[in-house]
């Protein structure tokens, strides 16, 4: 028996909304769902039909964008329709899964992140011979190694909770399957679990980080020893989206997990988990189409064809 599931669903209690103001709610979250999903969308289509965005950054970007669609859209459509159930629960498997997709996408994004600072830096630091550094072939790699290392993480913890037993306690203070407050509620040892999570899951999140900050380091080092206005006009066009985005990821994780809060720690959890499964992917292309020349130009193109095709 210790090696079974002897529970066959999970009830999420994330969102203690008021039934009054149950409907405000779902409308307000899925318009937020429904602009993450076209933000995203528009910035993958546009890379796709428009050849001059065609370069390494906007070839990161795209995955980005596809990774954000992909990891709102594993918690969002669940969420809605537990809004208008009035048992908000999901199955073992439905849990399992969205803890594997989960995982995959947002160590996607971690590792991603890493990539476009290596691409920032060698942009700036080295742009007599970006060209020839960011070759298509070293994209190729970069990405197939983001996504190869995405989807071990993900497997490593996914199979780890699956051989876990709960045989009591199924009620989930989250609105997703949450993968630390899942270990709270198991009856069988999860010392291995959190062991790997302390240490898997802290390599892959602090390792980028510190990359990253190196990185930028190294770019404002370049930088000080220009002092054309507009060069650093230039450095701070090709940088300050991307810093948005990482202060924005990392702000989030950070702020959930290495902040510690004894009073309201529930309220603040879901806060913060929807900061960084909803609000994150949603504000992102924003934050890139909006300091983003190339982005906008690409856009009016593809609308102009559009009509001009009518």
């Amino acid at each position: 028996m210790n090696n079974q599931t002897l529970i066959s669903e999970f009830i999420l209690l994330g969102l203690r909304i008021p039934p009054e103001h149950l409907h405000l709610f779902y409308t307000l979250f899925l318009a937020m769902y429904l602009i993450t999903v076209l933000g995203n969308l528009i910035i993958v289509i546009l890379f796709l039909l428009v050849s001059h965005l065609h370069t390494p950054m906007y070839f990161f970007l795209s995955n980005l964008s596809f990774s954000d669609l992909c990891f709102s859209s594993v918690t969002m459509p669940k969420l809605l329709q537990n809004m208008q159930s009035q048992h908000p629960s999901i199955s073992y498997a439905g849990c399992v899964t969205q803890i594997y997709f989960l995982l995959a996408f947002a160590a996607l994004e971690n590792f991603l992140l890493v990539v476009m600072a290596y691409d920032r830096y060698v942009a700036i630091c080295f742009p007599l011979h970006y060209t020839t550094i960011m070759s298509p072939k070293l994209c190729m790699c970069l990405m197939g190694l983001c996504w190869v290392l995405s989807m071990l993480y993900s497997m490593l913890h996914t199979q780890l909770f699956a051989r876990l037993s709960f045989c009591g306690k199924n009620v989930i203070f989250q609105f997703f399957c949450e993968l630390s407050s899942l270990l709270k509620l198991a009856c069988s040892d999860i010392y291995i679990n959190e062991l790997m999570i302390f240490i898997i899951g802290g390599l892959s999140t602090v390792c980028p980080f510190l990359l990253i900050i190196v990185s930028y380091v190294r770019i404002v080092y370049s930088i000080l020893k220009v002092s054309s206005t507009r060069v650093l006009h230039t450095v701070f066009s090709k940088c300050g989206s991307h810093l948005s985005v990482v202060s924005l990821f990392y702000g989030t994780i950070f702020g959930l997990y290495l902040c510690p809060s004894t009073n309201n720690s529930t309220v603040k959890e879901t806060a913060m988990a929807m900061m960084y499964a909803l609000v994150t992917p949603m504000l992102n292309p924003f934050i890139y189409s909006l300091r983003n020349r190339d982005i906008k130009e690409a856009l009016i193109r593809v609308l102009c064809k559009k009509k001009m095709t009518l």
